[in-house]
């Protein structure tokens, strides 16, 4: 099934919804960069919470970054989510496992370390990408997120992340041990207060205690568990607070610009010194792309031809 990402609205329009399915995309993720179930489940996590985050954006092009950086052994997690439903990332040291926690899923929490920061970077496609930056609350990245928006959007947001990971499958060398992987956003809007006092029978406060109660993961797992879609999830646990599904849903997918002429560029700015070395001395260059793991390959005809553009641009640029 193709992943999805879901809007909607409850509580008499007072608390917005959104839900994502990465299911496929993250197995995409693991296959790419050989990923250990906690490292899978950690990538899957910041994935979903970029695509959360830039589903509120406006502009086609409009992009969020969310870096995690904690004391766990995993590093750095880092993912990068498009408006339009591109999704991408990857982990420092992919390698790292750890036993599953008691209830079987995977300690993302240890794993990230609670100790460290949370940026997320916000380019709107247009102007000077801004960025915003909160320690570490948890390091299970939900509580994470919802106290970054918390802190920088000062709204009420229930976060969740729900994953399951087969790690028979990845000791077999199965390419989809991710049976599901889904995020969940129920934010209340910042006019909801206002509208309480004027509409609603529920307080502002007793709202709050509503949302708090549908974050419990062990629920969702349950249906998931079920071989029930997301949809059909959202539908059956927030059906009290008259959910209501918007015809705005996107497909989503794992997807990276790079390119083989990135590739090119981005070695032709190193310079001619070091082409030079990568001709003489490696007999050629290798280039691994961080967030998919595509690795590129010039030989020295290419390199050489890389040089004389570039020895060519600087003899004009000298005249000139």
């Amino acid at each position: 099934m193709q992943d999805r990402l879901i809007r909607a609205i409850a509580a008499n329009a007072r608390v917005r919804v959104v839900g994502v399915d990465i299911t496929q995309s993250l197995n995409e993720a693991y296959r790419r960069h050989h990923l250990s179930a906690v490292a899978t489940a950690a990538l899957g996590r910041a994935m979903s919470a970029s695509l959360l985050l830039a589903s509120s954006m406006k502009q086609p092009q409009a992009r969020v970054n969310v870096r995690l950086a904690g004391d766990g052994d995993l590093g750095l997690v880092y993912a990068d989510a498009g408006f339009d439903g591109t999704v991408r990332g990857f982990v420092a040291n992919p390698d790292i496992d750890l036993p599953a926690n008691g209830d079987g899923g995977q300690n993302v929490q240890q794993a990230i370390g609670s100790v460290g920061l949370l940026k997320v970077l916000r380019d709107v496609g247009y102007g000077e990408p801004y960025s915003s930056t909160v320690e570490l609350v948890a390091g299970n990245v939900s509580d994470d997120i919802g106290w970054f928006l918390a802190s920088s959007e000062q709204t009420y947001s229930q976060v969740l992340f729900v994953e399951e990971i087969n790690t028979e499958e990845i000791a077999a060398g199965m390419d989809a041990p991710v049976k599901f992987a889904i995020g969940m956003l129920l934010q209340v809007m910042p006019k909801a207060a206002l509208r309480a006092a004027k509409t609603a029978n529920l307080s502002q406060e007793s709202l709050i205690m509503q949302l708090e109660s549908k974050g419990a993961v062990s629920q969702w797992r349950s249906l998931l568990a079920q071989g029930k879609a997301l949809e059909a999830v959202m539908q059956e646990l927030l059906a009290d607070i008259d959910l209501e599904i918007l015809p705005m849903g996107k497909e989503v997918q794992f997807h990276c610009p790079c390119s083989w002429d990135r590739m090119l560029g981005a070695i032709k700015i190193m310079g001619e010194e070091e082409l030079k070395l990568m001709i003489a001395d490696d007999r050629g260059a290798e280039a691994i792309c961080h967030f998919c793991g595509e690795v590129y390959h010039a030989n020295t005809e290419q390199l050489s031809q890389l040089l004389s553009e570039l020895l060519t641009e600087k003899s004009i640029t000298s005249i000139s």
